[in-house]
């Protein structure tokens, strides 16, 4: 990631239509790196945070250090921060504790929570529910399923799609897409992975989110231009004021 030539993919972006990016770290690190290129590109903002899949190689001392980033300007989210029981990288005991302190930094700096969330909906939905929720938290790279949509929505969750959702084999990610309401609905990439359909197996970026989105409206039976503008106040409501 940290060697992408950032001026050529915000033009790629921009030539497809995807004007403003949010680029997500899941270290010290790549958070850094994160807020450096958004105070370098006024299309390109950050989000900052310990990726749950890191939490077992830092001490809580880093958490300071994200939280002086989480404060910038154009940084505007904490995220990813999350659940991952698919992977066993960190212990479950060990990505609560650091879910629940990023939990905690996002109320405290204001900032939308961006939730990485595998193989962990139920952990994710009570820690949210024990801990007080921040005004605004996205689910990125949504994975759960029609009931899970409803607990989001009922909850004011935004839930983000990526290119998998294009995929032929993730029908129930289909079916879990066509049933979010319109204006709790975000499209993203992952990148550089889950390029959607046609470009699937390439190293993902920004522009291809336009893909993600033409089939977000099929599913939804949606005008395309009206979902592109749903989905640009949606994002402006969650990371914004641009």
């Amino acid at each position: 990631m940290i060697d992408l030539p950032v001026a050529q993919v915000v033009a790629a972006a921009r030539a497809a239509g995807i004007v403003r990016v949010v680029t997500v770290g899941t270290d010290l690190a790549t958070s850094r790196w994160s807020a450096r290129r958004a105070a370098e590109h006024e299309e390109v903002y950050a989000a900052v945070a310990i990726h749950p899949n890191e939490t077992a190689t830092v001490t809580a001392g880093v958490l300071a250090d994200i939280e002086a980033l989480a404060v910038l300007p154009r940084v505007v989210a904490v995220g990813e921060t999350g659940l991952d029981y698919y992977r066993d990288h960190a212990a479950p005991d060990v990505q609560r504790w650091w879910f629940r302190e990023h939990i905690k930094m996002a109320k405290r700096t204001g900032k939308a929570l961006m939730i990485h969330d595998r193989d962990a909906h139920a952990d994710v939905l009570r820690i949210l529910e024990s801990e007080g929720p921040p005004s605004r938290v996205v689910f990125h790279c949504f994975s759960g399923d029609v009931a899970m949509v409803k607990q989001c929505a009922e909850a004011g969750y935004v839930m983000s799609f990526a290119g998998n959702v294009t995929f032929a084999n993730a029908q129930l990610l289909r079916e879990a897409a066509a049933a979010v309401p319109p204006d709790l609905l975000l499209a993203e990439t992952d990148a550089p992975f889950l390029t959607p359909v046609p470009n699937r197996g390439r190293p993902n970026a920004p522009a291809q989110v336009a893909h993600t989105l033409r089939c977000l409206a099929e599913l939804k039976g949606m005008d395309l231009a009206v979902l592109c503008d749903t989905v640009t106040a949606t994002a402006a409501r969650t990371f914004g004021p641009w």
